[in-house]
């Protein structure tokens, strides 16, 4: 197995995560935040599937300059609305991956745009899941404090 399929194994690995959290929420819920400066829980969970449409500009080095996202003006309907929403900017995303070499991972650099900082590919990608999995993280606590059931994400 290549890096880039340990990665990608890696994604998919924390988004079935990520999406078994979000089926635990119920609908009457999704509004919920814990105080009025966080995100409610379903924007936690759009905000984690918007993610794949900005990482797969920054990986292919595009421009975030004048960044407009698909989801603008967009409402909340469901979990599965936003699931299916996000699909096709996921895949791309996943495939953009995938094109990468052990070369690119290794010597590419990908200037993150929230701090201009400039990162190896490879690395940058890793912290991707990482970001995906704090929010789980974030989610597992609202579940939590709201009194529900958590589910069972270590299989």
């Amino acid at each position: 197995m290549t890096t880039t399929e340990l990665i990608i194994l890696n994604f998919a690995e924390i988004r079935r995560k990520s999406i078994k959290l979000w089926e635990g929420l119920p609908e009457r819920f999704y509004h919920w935040k814990p105080d009025e400066n966080a995100m409610s829980a379903i924007e936690i969970i759009r905000h984690v599937l918007e993610a794949d449409y900005g990482w797969n500009i920054i990986i292919n080095q595009g421009s975030m300059t004048n960044y407009q996202t698909p989801w603008e003006k967009r409402p909340f309907v469901s979990l599965a609305d936003e699931l299916e929403f996000a699909e096709p900017y996921r895949k791309q995303f996943l495939e953009s991956v995938r094109q990468f070499s052990e070369k690119d991972l290794e010597e590419k650099k990908v200037i993150h745009p929230g701090n201009g900082e400039r990162k190896m590919l490879g690395k940058y990608l890793l912290r991707i899941g990482y970001h995906e999995s704090v929010h789980a993280g974030q989610f597992l606590s609202y579940l939590r404090a709201m009194g529900m059931d958590r589910p069972d994400i270590w299989d």
